[in-house]
């Protein structure tokens, strides 16, 4: 390894500086991920085998990870790679993994690369299970790092660590919930977790289900409440000749007395509306341990409401039923402890509770056992001292109830119950109407049949805790998620959406609604994300950019969304990755210069891999549609395991046709143009089938088929739908039906004649949009003139790019916006995205500037007004009846209304300076206006002399 020779002791300097959390697919992995950028300093200079003593020390607290592969892809290759030599950053990924190996969370993908043209910067990446572990694994990482490097005061890694599993605890899901996403993921059921605790959606859109730990979307809430008032339970189990206990409801001491020696004693004292066995007390036998039962009964009622009933003796079993079928049973046994002859029960207390798989409440598979006054009274009561040391093999309670969340055992029974005892536990599941319930019995034996050997059923509860079954104490786990995910997905039933996701520089808004268009028509509730916002089922829910993750992520929460479109942005891509783990089909409409200089992207290839993810993400039954015509998107095919769907405005003997040629004659599809008399027909081609479409001249979108930019967009919509399953007269009637109006296509090339000036309005924002936009309004412009006879007709734009653009890319859009418009006005977003206000403006006019006068440029005036909305105005008086305005737009609702406005102020055939006015007027004569009237928006104008 080729390195700079160390200069002297380090310093610990590797510090993260820049943290991103991938929820889906992105650029570094098909998995969620997490992303540090960190610097090294000096650390650069000083790889892991110029450190002394470095690797032994990391080995001495971190021992898992000799067990890492790293890329030997053998067990210790990464220990080799240590003592070798490799950079902190690596290191630092691998400490990341181990540390959530040792939160039990099973993850071993990761990478670290250099960051390019910056060294001592380094890329580290890594897979996560839980996001906010993921990070902290990560900051630890970085200390424990530079605490070996040189080590850091006060810090003390076992304190670190016990730390971080104890947040890694507190964040997973419990057992319960965990289980059954488990076996949600085994059937590839997506899941999104809804909140910070047990809250869970499996599945998407129409097809999702909601749990909250064992509580489903199909558990009834008057199940629950009926489950949660043990007296009407009661009521209702012995009115079906179910064994219960005799019971009584009391509000007061002295009711519970009364209650008792009606009932007789012993009995039992519990909350109406209590879980998890708090403020149960058990075997009381005279008025005043009722009278000091009641007392904590009451603490835990929400009510206020005690039960006193007669007290069942008996084991404790817990059956678990689901979907009205047993499917496990746990004995459960009291927290206790059993002397050794040596320790004291407080010691022995102690010992039971440092068992790893004992923790705080339900975070792990058993709960520590608490010593409380109530756990002090009762060994007591057994004859000993919290302090006193119990004979070997003797039993020692340290509570009454079997709950596993007092620090209670479990002992799977499930196949030793007796049939009797079965039918009677799935009776009482059913006569609640629970389809998950856990049926609490008190027999001698579950193995004896309760009707004959005694015992009753003493509670049905609702979202019972699997950890007693799945993890028990002694026996074989029981594989009870299974049942729970079949009520919920019944073998067969669906639990995805289709996901179309429409990525590319241009074009990718139109193509997605056209898509979401077609697919309407087909029925479907179709929801949609784009640049304007969330829509579904065709309404707008969220105005907004909503090309990112997180609005994939609503839509696919949203119970009515049978079919998602997404709209992939390369920014949220950047940032967050995919909102879901794969799209069914992908399109990619081009790749052109655009957001360059940005996140690290500096070059078109660079953009091509990002728009990519969308492709890496089709599964192998899916499909990839792409464009034929871009060389960018055609070798993105090498990235699909799927199938891929070429279209292209190529001609017939071209290269790009023979490539779809020899394409379909493998079984392949395509989607093509196919030049004839009367026009372009657009054909999908499947296979050695050929199949008309449309002519494009037809399709409203196309402008007459002078849109080529919207012909290759309903290509590409067309094949995207046919890739889905739509069929040729449901495409062909989306593709007609789908208008560039503004509602359906706000924004998107919207034609509005205000007063014989044909005006135009459209997103178009950077130079490749604006050569193709050009290219359109040069054909529009050339059919329309045919068709007047006001002689020649003047074409005026407005125009303007986002502040974040490269300042050649800006100069770019000016010098073609000059080919195309006589006259150009330049305007300002209302973001400026970190810029000078009039920055942007100027060099979008210095490019047009630099582009006057040459041969074949039409434009002879450039003239910047920054406020959008005095711009439109201002163009809007510049213009003569039969002119073509081309308002490039931020605000389009604003631009509409205000176009709108004019329709209804002005007049046909005035001639004022708000309304209409003469481009070919002599500029220096506008400026002397200008000076004259205060009129600020002429200003800028130059003079140019007249092209010949």
């Amino acid at each position: 390894m080729d390195r700079p020779t160390p200069t002297g002791p380090p310093a610990p300097e590797l510090r993260i500086v820049e943290s991103r959390v991938y929820r889906g697919g992105n650029i570094w992995s098909y998995d969620p991920s997490v992303h540090l950028v960190v610097d090294l300093g000096v650390l650069e200079d000083h790889p892991s085998d110029t450190l002394p003593g470095f690797t032994d020390r990391l080995l001495a607290v971190l021992p898992g990870l000799a067990h890492h592969t790293c890329s030997t892809g053998v067990r210790g290759g990464f220990v080799e790679r240590l003592r070798d030599g490799t950079w902190l950053g690596h290191v630092a990924e691998h400490v990341a993994l181990q540390l959530q190996q040792e939160a039990g969370h099973d993850q071993r993908r990761g990478k670290t690369r250099m960051v390019k043209g910056s060294p001592g910067l380094y890329n580290v990446i890594y897979g996560y299970t839980n996001e906010d572990v993921g990070v902290a694994a990560g900051h630890l990482a970085v200390r424990l790092v530079n605490h070996l490097v040189q080590a850091e005061e006060g810090f003390d890694f076992p304190t670190e660590l016990e730390r971080f599993l104890t947040r890694a605890e507190r964040t997973a899901f419990g057992p319960s919930t965990g289980a059954i996403i488990e076996e949600a993921v085994s059937r590839d059921i997506p899941f999104i977790r809804l909140n910070t605790g047990s809250l869970v959606q499996l599945g998407q859109g129409v097809h999702q289900q909601r749990i909250r730990a064992t509580m489903t979307s199909k558990t009834g809430a008057l199940a629950v409440d009926l489950a949660g008032d043990k007296d009407m339970t009661t009521k209702l189990l012995a009115s079906a000749g179910l064994p219960v206990p005799k019971q009584e409801t009391v509000r007061s001491a002295d009711g519970a007395v009364a209650a008792a020696r009606r009932i007789g004693f012993p009995v039992v004292v519990k909350p109406l509306d209590g879980n998890h066995g708090r403020g149960v007390c058990l075997d009381l036998r005279d008025d005043e341990e009722v009278r000091a039962g009641f007392a904590v009964a009451e603490e835990q009622s929400r009510r206020g409401y005690v039960i006193v009933e007669s007290f069942v003796t008996g084991r404790d079993y817990r059956c678990l039923i689901v979907g009205g079928r047993m499917q496990a049973i746990a004995e459960r046994v009291p927290a206790h402890v059993t002397g050794d002859g040596t320790h004291t029960v407080r010691e022995l207390v102690e010992l039971t509770n440092a068992d790893p798989r004992r923790g705080v409440g339900h975070e792990k598979v058993l709960t520590k056992i608490r010593v409380d006054a109530a756990a002090e009274e009762l060994v007591r009561e057994q004859g000993f001292g919290l302090d006193d040391v119990p004979p070997a093999e003797t039993m020692v309670k340290l509570a009454l109830t079997g709950n596993m969340s007092t620090g209670g055992i479990s002992i799977d029974r499930t196949f030793e119950a007796h049939p009797d005892n079965v039918e009677i536990a799935e009776e009482a599941a059913r006569l609640i109407g629970l389809d998950v319930a856990g049926i609490d019995f008190i027999a001698p034996d579950i193995a004896s049949p309760v009707r004959e050997a005694g015992g009753a059923i003493c509670e049905v509860n609702a979202a019972p805790g699997f950890r007693m079954h799945t993890h028990p104490t002694i026996g074989e786990p029981q594989y009870i998620a299974k049942p729970v995910v079949d009520l919920l997905f019944p073998p067969g039933a669906p639990s995805r959406v289709p996901i179309v996701a429409v990525t590319g520089t241009n074009g990718k808004t139109t193509t997605a609604r056209m898509i979401a268009h077609i697919m309407k028509g087909l029925g479907r509730q179709v929801g949609m994300t784009s640049t304007d916002g969330i829509v579904i089922d065709e309404r707008l829910v969220v105005k907004s950019d909503a090309s990112g993750p997180r609005s994939a992520r609503m839509v696919l929460q949203n119970p009515r969304v049978d079919f998602a479109v997404m709209e992939v942005a390369r920014g949220g891509i950047l940032r967050e990755g995919l909102g879901y783990d794969r799209n069914d089909v992908a399109v990619v409409t081009n790749v052109a210069p655009d957001h360059l200089g940005m996140r690290g992207i500096d070059t078109l290839e660079q953009l091509a891999d990002v728009k990519a993810v969308v492709v890496e993400a089709v599964p192998r039954d899916g499909f990839a549609v792409l464009n034929a015509d871009d060389p960018l998107v055609r070798r993105m095919r090498r990235r699909c395991s799927g199938s891929v769907v070429w279209f292209t405005l190529a001609e017939p003997g071209s290269r790009v046709r023979e490539l779809i040629d020899d394409h379909c004659r493998r079984g392949g599809r395509a989607v093509v143009l196919e030049p004839t008399d009367r026009g372009d027909m657009i054909v999908i081609r499947h296979g050695r089938r050929s199949m008309q479409l449309a002519w494009t001249h037809l399709l409203p979108a196309t402008f007459g088929g002078t849109a080529l930019f919207n012909v290759a967009n309903a290509m590409a919509a067309a094949g995207a739908a046919f890739a889905s399953g739509a069929g040729l007269h449901e495409i062909r009637q989306g593709l007609r039906t789908f208008t560039t109006s503004y509602y359906l296509s706000p924004g998107r090339m919207n034609q509005v004649n205000v007063h014989n000036v044909d005006v135009i309005v459209d997103y178009c924002h950077n130079a490749p949009g604006m050569r193709v936009l050009g290219d359109f309004l040069e054909r529009y412009a050339d059919v329309k003139a045919g068709q007047s006879d006001l002689g020649r007709i003047s074409r005026i734009g407005m125009v303007a790019t986002a502040g974040d653009r490269r300042e050649d890319d800006m100069r770019e859009l000016g010098a073609v916006a000059a080919e195309h418009f006589d006259v150009v006005v330049v305007r300002e977003d209302q973001r400026l995205r970190g810029r000078e206000r009039g920055f942007t403006a100027g060099l979008v006019a210095e490019g047009v500037r630099s582009r006057m006068g040459e041969p074949g440029v039409r434009c002879r005036q450039v003239e910047i007004v920054l406020d959008e909305t005095e711009a439109v105005r201002h163009v809007m008086a510049r213009a003569n009846p039969g002119d073509i305005v081309v308002l490039t737009v931020d605000q389009h609702a604003a631009v509409m209304a205000e176009l709108e406005e004019m329709t209804k102020r002005a007049q046909p055939g005035t001639h004022t300076r708000d309304s209409v006015g003469d481009p070919d007027l002599d500029p220096e004569t506008l400026q002397e206006e200008a000076r004259e009237s205060g009129d600020t928006a002429a200003r800028d104008l130059e003079p140019v002399p007249p092209t010949p």
